[in-house]
């Protein structure tokens, strides 16, 4: 068993170690994306702009009422094709396919800004207008308002639902294998089928994730504990 997953020629261990920083690569670039279309898509719902909500809400339910993997599909081949019919309006014919890596980090963007945006609205709403009225009131913009009260106390709420999105990330790069992406999961895959040792090598990447899962969580726990130094906790 552990000559499989040893390094070099006679085991996987080289690609399992390069298929594990591939799925962070994937997961981190996909939360940089999903954060910024979470908060786009939220301040959209919050505004008093019916075309922007209405925009925001049809993203957020098509989005979240589709599965992943469809999602991934839809993005990676749908891409192509819109890239190929542009191409061809130049006389373009070649065939162009889109990066694997590009396609996979936004869909999953796509999937992680849908279900955000929930969550940084509610973090928004969940700012005490008291203390909005007060910052308004000593001659803030409304900018500032948002820059120095509302945005850093925002994340004090955000940071346990984001971290609960950001495991769920974590486990969603292994749908990327579909298009073809070396991540962990296909490169068990690839060893499993190579080696007929299909156990040996999905337990190996199961142990993978949970570790990275955990190492997720202690870091949750810190920049929780992080946004909520000096708040009074509540009886």
């Amino acid at each position: 068993m552990f000559e499989y997953l040893s390094y070099g020629d006679s085991g996987f261990g080289d690609e399992l170690l390069a298929g594990s920083l591939l799925t962070i690569e994937l997961a981190l670039v996909s939360l940089v994306v999903g954060i910024f279309l979470g908060l786009l898509t939220a301040a959209a719902k919050l505004s008093k702009n019916r075309f922007y909500k209405a925009i925001a809400h049809l993203y957020t339910e098509v989005v979240r009422g589709i599965p992943e993997m469809l999602v991934v599909l839809v993005v990676f081949f749908g891409t192509s094709v819109l890239i190929q019919t542009i191409a061809e309006w130049f006389d373009y014919s070649d065939y162009i396919e889109v990066n694997a890596f590009v396609a996979g980090v936004f869909a999953l963007g796509m999937v992680f800004g849908a279900f955000s945006s929930e969550v940084f609205r509610g973090a928004f709403l969940a700012v005490p207008k008291g203390q909005l009225e007060a910052a308004t009131a000593c001659g803030m913009s409304h900018w500032q308002v948002f820059h120095r009260i509302r945005l850093p106390q925002m994340w004090r709420f955000a940071i346990p639902g984001l971290g609960n999105l950001w495991m769920v990330l974590l486990k969603d790069t292994s749908l990327i294998s579909i298009i073809a992406l070396d991540e962990l999961l296909r490169w068990s895959k690839v060893a499993a089928e190579t080696t007929k040792q299909p156990f040996t090598f999905y337990i190996a990447a199961a142990c993978i994730y949970l570790v990275l899962t955990i190492f997720s969580d202690v870091i949750r726990n810190y920049f929780e504990t992080k946004a909520n130094w000096g708040i009074a906790p509540h009886a």
